[in-house]
């Protein structure tokens, strides 16, 4: 094989020497506080059997769709799925994609336009900087879950805008993926509404956690009416694989014939479809006890918080994500390096995916985990920092 560039084995030792060099690890045997199978759902015995049913049933013996969705690979289960995705969601229509990558990066790239401008709140996730990153949009961000400040943002580049027919985009998450924590939906669905805007909610870590059903934070609240598009992924309390993009019947036929992500991507697999609408077909029977467990374990964990006086390095939240900011990268990763070596595994998260000196343990809470686990997981990191 021939050599690695000089620039990129440079580029390799400077993460290294800023100690923000990336390795694969497996978790195997270790506690887990760092997956986002939240719910228990990628280990669920009942979910994998009845997802055999439905293969079973359905007379499906093959082991992938053979191309893209535009040519072989649109297989019937889609057509069961999308409908089912609409209904659970409170959606008018829904459009699967390979990942949540591949949704964000085929929304953002696809819809903006030339000529409009998206803001988007500086803690969005890495797939929806890279979609705006490819649109010919113009793009800003503005403070985390700060409506005063997207605002500010929007009064200021509207004025300096000389196209009058651009539309105005505006992209944030329901449950942010570094922080846990959720922007006050509601007022910026109001703001966008009343101003002709359109508001994209990013659900990865709401979706069959937050709401009655699983539906995630804008159906719970009512919102659905008054936001554009949404991103669900399947991929963490659902225990599968793959995303949706929730939206107009519009929407769904622009990005068919837009979005490179779908157009140029081999069709997920049957068995792959198959579990994603068993997940959501039996998610209530499946999820009752486990939703109960993990609510019980958030409130559990923020009061063993408050027990060991470490309120002041966690940021607020009331979701399975709880994050304790250890600033440093070298001290984060040595925090979590004494964890490992008790038996945890939880990633010290560094620049450039937080920004620095806000470095941090993202600690992910599940229906698995038990009051020993947290209590012990908790009295040592209070000993470590």
């Amino acid at each position: 094989m021939s050599k690695t560039p000089a620039r990129l084995v440079k580029l390799l030792a400077g993460r290294k020497e800023e100690d923000t060099f990336r390795q694969l690890t497996s978790m195997s045997g270790l506690i887990d506080f760092l997956s986002n199978d939240y719910l228990g759902f990628a280990n669920n015995e009942t979910l994998f059997s009845k997802t055999f049913q439905v293969l079973l049933n359905e007379g499906i013996a093959s082991n992938g769709s053979g191309g893209s969705r535009l040519l072989s690979g649109n297989h019937k289960l889609y057509g069961q799925l999308e409908p089912l995705l609409a209904n659970f969601y409170k959606a008018g229509e829904a459009l699967v994609f390979n990942s949540g990558y591949d949704a964000n990066l085929g929304l953002f790239s696809a819809v903006p336009q030339r000529g409009d401008i998206i803001f988007y709140d500086e803690c969005v996730h890495a797939s929806i900087r890279e979609g705006i990153r490819m649109s010919n949009a113009k793009s800003y961000s503005f403070l985390h879950n700060d409506l005063s400040s997207l605002k500010d943002r929007i009064a200021l580049n509207l004025a300096r805008n000389d196209q009058k027919d651009s539309m105005v985009y505006v992209a944030t998450e329901s449950v942010f993926s570094m922080d846990g924590d959720s922007p006050d939906l509601k007022a910026f669905a109001d703001y966008t509404k009343t101003n002709g805007y359109h508001l994209i909610v990013d659900e990865a870590h709401a979706g069959g956690v937050l709401g009655k059903n699983g539906e995630g934070l804008v159906a719970k609240l009512g919102l659905q009416e008054d936001v554009f598009a949404r991103t669900i992924t399947f991929g963490k309390a659902f225990g599968c694989h793959g995303a949706a993009v929730l939206g107009s019947n519009e929407l769904k036929v622009f990005l068919v014939n837009f979005a490179k992500p779908l157009i140029y991507t081999t069709g997920l697999t049957p068995h792959t479809l198959a579990t994603i609408l068993t997940a959501h077909t039996f998610f209530n029977e499946l999820s009752k006890e486990p939703k109960v467990r993990l609510a019980e374990n958030i409130a559990y964990f923020k009061d063993q918080v408050k027990a060991y006086k470490l309120n002041d390095y966690f940021i607020a939240s009331d979701t399975a994500i709880q994050c304790c900011v250890v600033p440093g990268a070298k001290k984060v990763k040595t925090v979590s390096k004494k964890l490992l070596d008790k038996g945890f595994h939880i990633k010290a998260i560094v620049s450039p995916t937080v920004a620095e000196g806000q470095e941090r343990l993202r600690i992910c809470l599940h229906s698995f985990n038990s009051k020993e686990e947290i209590g012990l997981l908790l009295k040592l990191l209070s000993s470590f920092i």
